[in-house]
């Protein structure tokens, strides 16, 4: 458990880790603060925006939509591996997942099987939206898949984490699919190696 960065401290652990940032205006100061707890944080989920486009998939996940109010993560990993910040705070990304999940991410230990809808996750994960339609035809540029790896892992690194720290939407959420396209057991591995 740990108190979640400052925005200077996230955009600059992002730098440190070489991630290519744009900051979107605002993006500060936006978040669902009045609308539940902000941390402590135990770990960064992984998604996939099921859009294509870097600028309308900005948009959503700035504005949102009518039933899930924006924003709708941290920042959005472009396919040219850009960061798009677009939140800093509790953001409506990962809903109720498996308590046993978060206990299992708490102590960096494997995940169980997700089956329950018991937790808010929004209290506890970063959460970044990445740009692929997650029809598991969609490519997955290198320099976007390594974007992903910069980002989970300049989080860890700053709260002293282990990749097991690092989730995907699919592990935590009954129903969830994302991301499609990669295994997170082959993201864990890659963030274990930039660790090091």
């Amino acid at each position: 458990m740990a108190p979640p960065m400052s925005a200077s401290e996230f955009l600059a652990a992002l730098r440190r880790e070489g991630a290519t940032v744009v900051e979107v205006e605002g993006w500060r100061n936006h978040n669902r603060h009045g609308h539940g707890p902000w941390g402590p944080v135990n770990g960064v989920m992984i998604h996939h925006s099921a859009t294509a486009g870097t600028d309308s998939t900005v948009r959503l996940c700035w504005n949102g939509y009518e039933e899930l109010p924006g924003p709708l993560c941290h920042g959005v990993i472009a396919k040219d591996g850009t960061v798009h910040l677009t939140g800093c705070g509790r953001v409506n990304h990962a809903g109720a997942g498996d308590g046993d999940v978060l206990s299992a991410v708490i102590a960096e230990k494997r995940l169980p099987p997700v089956r329950w809808a018991d937790t808010d996750g929004n209290v506890h994960f970063y959460g970044f939206e990445c740009v692929n339609r997650g029809d598991g035809e969609d490519p997955w540029p290198q320099v976007q898949l390594r974007a992903v790896e910069q980002v989970a892992a300049a989080i860890c690194r700053h709260h002293g984490w282990t990749e097991r720290s690092v989730i995907g939407h699919l592990e935590w959420r009954p129903g969830k699919v994302d991301p499609v396209g990669f295994s997170m057991e082959w993201l864990r591995e890659r963030v274990r190696e930039r660790l090091k």
